[in-house]
């Protein structure tokens, strides 16, 4: 090991340092802010893609039928969060 590999551990600790600074002070008052809009589009989401199951006809569903593999794990949470205690009828159960 040379002194150039202790000076670039040395710069890297720093910079992982500085970045937490940097994080706890900008971050941390509004990570629950971020958290809750985080949510709330990713709802949108949902109800765009699944809103064929709710019984409202959607002109996206043909667009949203690609993502549907991604979010179906999730979309169990999503419908209890939504205060739905089964999933809808829609030709898949996650119940």
């Amino acid at each position: 090991m040379t002194s150039t590999d202790g000076r670039g551990r040395d710069l890297m600790r720093r910079l992982q340092s500085a970045r937490d600074i940097y994080e706890g002070i900008y971050f941390a008052p509004y990570r629950t802010t971020i958290h809750r809009e985080y949510l709330r589009q990713r709802d949108l989401l949902f109800v765009l893609g699944f809103s064929d199951l709710l019984g409202v006809p959607s002109p996206l569903q043909f667009y949203t039928l690609e993502l549907l593999p991604e979010v179906l794990e999730q979309f169990h949470e999503w419908h209890l969060r939504m205060g739905m205690e089964e999933a809808p009828d829609g030709g898949f159960r996650c119940c």
